[in-house]
């Protein structure tokens, strides 16, 4: 009888600000194909801020990466909307963010047993699932500047302090994001199952968005 788990489950964590939505999450999610994808492709890569990260070179998967991070950004945006206009008060400076996730699954193909369903035939069985939890920020003013008033005779200057906190935080966590998933796949290969298909792609996968977590963080700024 199989003992084998029935799922690894792994989470990380991005942080971006609303431009930058697609490219860091379909940066995270090309990574995490480049380790789980067995079919033969070329190996690439596309930059994403200042990483350079592996790109799958597949026409179906890309398209199915491109739709639902297209989705979430648009869920995202509509979640940043809801929250400027229905919320009482709060000035010209609430700029508002948002959180949501988005889940990469990997399914292994199983015979039914016929003895406890109706029929016998395949089934899928998940044996790993990625977790994408994306925040989404922005800087509180206007032009992304803070303005610090010196003494009378300098006047007031702007300094980029906000952008520059957001820029660092999209930076450092998707770089932690890249790194925890090649730590997590090189420390977990033995609940990956047995190749027994001549198909080009053994393991079906699944990419959905799931906002869950949004209606807890529908107001963001930077710290």
């Amino acid at each position: 009888m199989d003992q084998r788990p029935t799922t690894f489950e792994f989470t990380v964590e991005a942080f971006v600000d609303p431009s930058s939505v697609r490219d860091v999450v379909r940066g995270i999610l090309h990574t995490i194909f480049f380790h789980r994808f067995f079919p033969s492709v070329l190996p690439r890569t596309r930059d994403v801020l200042d990483l350079s990260l592996p790109y799958i070179d597949d026409a179906e998967l890309e398209t199915l990466i491109d739709q639902r991070t297209t989705m979430l950004a648009r869920q995202l945006e509509e979640e940043k909307t809801a929250s400027m206009t229905g919320g009482g008060g709060g000035g010209g400076n609430n700029r508002g963010g948002g959180r949501g996730q988005i889940a990469v699954q990997f399914f292994e193909k199983r015979r039914r047993k016929a003895w406890y369903v109706m029929r016998a035939g395949d089934e899928e069985v998940c044996w790993e699932c990625w977790t994408v939890k994306v925040t989404v920020a922005e800087p509180r003013s206007e032009s992304g500047m803070l303005q610090f008033l010196l003494p009378a005779k300098s006047g007031p200057i702007l300094i980029a302090t906000e952008r520059a906190k957001v820029r660092q935080a999209m930076e450092s966590t998707l770089l932690a994001a890249v790194m925890k998933i090649v730590t997590s796949v090189n420390a977990h290969k033995d609940h990956i199952p047995p190749i027994t298909t001549s198909e080009a792609n053994p393991f079906p996968y699944q990419i959905n968005v799931n906002q869950k977590e949004a209606g807890w963080a529908a107001r963001m700024g930077i710290y």
